[in-house]
């Protein structure tokens, strides 16, 4: 079993930046990838970015591309999502989630577990 507990979200306006932290459980946690993930009221969740298993290489949704950066420091057991730039259709729930298994291959992409998330506000 994996937990992922969300933090670093808030009310920011337009232009501004957060970053947003995923601390993760267990002594695996750099086996896996890792992704972002969004989903705002009344839409359905929405892929933001995803980082593999050692952080070499990421992969973003076009929303997000150039604005947003994700990372991860293995040794912590976390992963970040540095958030730049911001405009008010980035307002969300944003949640982590864990890869199921080792496998890079974007977009083909599977996640199994998924934290209870962070709210994100941009106002205008």
């Amino acid at each position: 079993q994996v937990q992922l507990v969300e933090s670093g979200g808030g009310l920011v306006q337009a232009g501004g930046s957060l970053r947003l932290s995923c601390a993760a459980s267990g002594r695996t946690f750099s086996r896996y990838a890792m992704g972002w993930f969004r989903q705002a009221p009344g839409k359905e969740r929405e892929f933001v970015a995803a980082i593999s298993w050692s952080g070499g290489s990421t992969y973003y949704a076009d929303s997000v591309k150039g604005r947003f950066t994700i990372s991860r420091d293995n040794a912590k057991n976390t992963v970040y999502l540095q958030m730049n730039s911001l405009i008010p259709e980035d307002t969300a729930v944003y949640h982590c989630a864990k890869g199921r298994g080792s496998s890079w291959q974007p977009p083909a992409l599977e996640f199994d577990y998924w934290g209870q998330g962070t709210q994100v506000t941009v106002s205008s």
